[in-house]
């Protein structure tokens, strides 16, 4: 990075659900920013807001010092940084590239070390908070990649996240979304069946809520879904196709280490049922919606 903001351009790829907030955090800091996403009119507020739109993915990487990434797939991210156009062919050496997808540690540690041939700096940087998190700059961002990157792009990372943890070498950031989805997954169930058992046994949805979110069974989740569960919202703030995704990166790599996860399995064949009643775009409180039936 440069010395000062004003010198320092940022390359902002993915402005979707969560991307849009995080981009504009970083447009209002007084950073110069360059934006790019598949579908143009997602990007169109930051546009009017001073960022500078890129017909493709090169002309971020071109113009950036530093990169930051949030797309969907693993697959969109090897695309990205690793295909026919990938964009570490033509970022800047000494720059430094953050992606901030959930993906494949495996992939991480690939593009991390394609990087350094290269001469660019790679983290992996999954985050966790939902939209909401990302308007309200609360995500919790975990961070995979060398020391010396991590703390050079730190105050940008401020920027988008209340808690910020450099976890280690590459992959690392990665894997310890892996830990969150995984913590995430058995939780989506057991606060849906706690919002069902309130409503069949009469008691106040509401009521029940405010005594129990403070004691041993208070959650993220309880706090910020079971509310929208209970107000019929299942608009997204993470989709259910991106959270399937995620369980299966998560399933694979705990295959890989030979580790017992049944409560993941559970979860990733309910949001599969889920999302075969095409309910893949709505958001993960939407599980109440197949536990009710």
């Amino acid at each position: 990075m440069k010395d000062s903001k004003k010198q320092t351009v940022v390359g902002f790829i993915g402005t979707g659900v969560m991307g849009k907030s995080m981009a504009d955090h970083i447009l209002k800091a007084g950073y110069p920013l360059i934006v790019y996403n598949r579908t143009k009119e997602k990007a169109m507020d930051l546009i009017h807001s001073g960022a500078k739109w890129a017909e493709t993915p090169r002309e971020v990487a071109e113009a950036s010092d530093v990169v930051i990434t949030i797309v969907g797939y693993p697959s969109d991210v090897e695309g990205l940084y690793l295909g026919e156009n990938g964009i570490l062919q033509y970022m800047k050496q000494g720059s430094v590239a953050i992606d901030m997808t959930t993906s494949s540690p495996k992939l991480a540690v690939e593009i991390c070390e394609t990087g350094i041939d290269r001469g660019i700096s790679v983290l992996d940087a999954p985050v966790s908070g939902g939209d909401i998190g990302a308007r309200e700059a609360r995500l919790s961002i975990m961070v995979g990649g060398t020391e010396e990157s991590f703390e050079l792009v730190m105050p940008l990372l401020k920027l988008l996240g209340s808690n910020v943890v450099y976890q280690g070498k590459a992959g690392s950031g990665q894997h310890t979304k892996m830990c969150n989805q995984i913590a995430i997954a058995s939780n989506m169930m057991g606060v849906t069946e706690a919002l069902l058992y309130a409503k069949k046994s009469g008691l106040n949805p509401e009521s029940v809520l405010t005594s129990i979110t403070s004691g041993a069974a208070g959650s993220w989740s309880l706090s910020n879904l079971v509310p929208r569960m209970i107000d019929q919202d299942y608009a997204p703030g993470f989709y259910i196709k991106h959270f399937i995704k995620d369980l299966k990166i998560a399933l694979d790599s705990a295959k890989d280490m030979e580790i017992r996860t049944p409560g993941l399995q559970l979860a990733l064949s309910l949001y599969e049922e889920l999302a075969m009643k095409g309910e893949e775009n709505s958001g993960t409180q939407a599980l109440i919606k197949l536990l009710e039936d």
